[in-house]
């Protein structure tokens, strides 16, 4: 009965680790607007907020939103979805630098591209222990199941678990990609605009 009793007390009193939401709704606030310098232009000219807290991306110019803090173990979730024609674009995880010449940071990309939904890309310099698709125009690890991304209009969701160079891929709860010894281990999270708009909802991490 002690037993029982100590143990109960420690589930009913354990800290709890909530999720944060990433996206207020109301603002921009912890977020920042990554550009080339051929291209300038503001957050609020190419996001802004739907009427049920969805956030509208305008595809152009080429450049990706980014968090002003950093992350290192956690679980993000993220929904999104196309609304007019599929295209590209992806959730930019662990970025440790912002483009000088070049359009991409040193980050890990999960692809949301259409019809390579999972795919995951180390971009300019980023690494992992897997072996990369040596026929694919831009070098990456394909996903490893068959494909689970929702038809055009509906939303999607990923979810990404990262731990000490590990990380997974679920994409509307199919596991469909998990890679090792991925440097960088930490850094920003992102969303890449690639020339179509997009909108995306429910950006929620939880550390681990």
């Amino acid at each position: 009965m002690i037993v029982r009793t100590l143990f109960l007390f420690t589930l009913l009193y354990l800290p709890r680790i909530s999720a944060a939401e990433l996206l207020n709704g109301r603002d921009f606030t912890g977020w920042e607007l990554i550009t080339l310098p051929a291209t300038p232009t503001t957050i609020t000219a190419v996001c802004h907020y739907n009427a049920d807290g969805s956030l509208a991306v305008a595809g152009q110019p080429v450049c990706y939103l980014a968090t002003t803090a950093t992350y290192k173990n956690y679980s993000l979730h993220v929904e999104w979805r196309w609304t007019e024609k599929p295209g590209n674009s992806g959730i930019l995880i662990h970025i440790a630098s912002g483009p000088k010449d070049r359009a991409w940071p040193i980050c890990l990309q999960v692809q949301t591209k259409h019809k390579s939904v999972g795919d995951l890309i180390p971009m300019a310099g980023a690494t992992f222990a897997e072996a990369l698709d040596p026929a694919a125009k831009v070098p990456a690890r394909p996903h490893t199941a068959a494909d689970s991304e929702k038809p055009i209009g509906a939303w999607n969701s990923c979810d990404i678990v990262c731990r000490d160079g590990e990380i997974t891929v679920t994409v509307n709860g199919v596991l469909q990609n998990k890679i090792s010894r991925a440097t960088p281990q930490s850094g920003c999270i992102g969303f890449q605009l690639e020339g179509v708009p997009f909108e995306i909802r429910a950006v929620r991490l939880v550390p681990l």
